[in-house]
């Protein structure tokens, strides 16, 4: 069965597994879902993540992060998707709660957050938010 869109399938995983109260989720991993879960993990959203490759197909898991018992990701959406891609100027990136949250974007420089993007002088698709 092929997935429209693998990357709204990965958010929703996370979202899924910590009202789950899971430790960790796994999916098929790809370049597109490791640039998204190095940068949760650099901004301190997740606590790691890992791949494995078995029978020719790699895996990617993600160790999920908790503070107090409650989940560190209030809220992971997807905002462009394969129906309505959302591109930005630098200028028109969303700020997540006047910068409290973010928002991850994909530039000609590679997966960002919305503050580097701009620092960098950059624009581009508006994956998903994070708060």
């Amino acid at each position: 069965m092929s997935m429209t869109d693998p990357i709204a399938d990965f958010i929703t995983r996370i979202r899924n597994g910590q009202s789950a109260r899971k430790v960790e989720v796994s999916c098929a991993s790809s370049k597109a879902k490791l640039a998204i879960a190095k940068v949760l993990r650099d901004e301190g959203y997740i606590a790691g993540f890992a791949t494995a490759a078995e029978g020719g197909k790699a895996t990617l898991t993600v160790k999920l992060k908790y503070h107090e018992g409650r989940p560190v990701i209030e809220r992971i959406e997807r905002v462009s998707r394969p129906g309505l891609r959302a591109y930005r100027g630098k200028a028109a990136l969303p700020k997540i709660l006047g910068g409290l949250g973010i928002a991850i974007v994909s530039t000609s420089r590679g997966v960002m957050t919305d503050r580097q993007a701009r620092a960098a002088g950059e624009g581009g698709e508006v994956l998903c938010v994070v708060s």
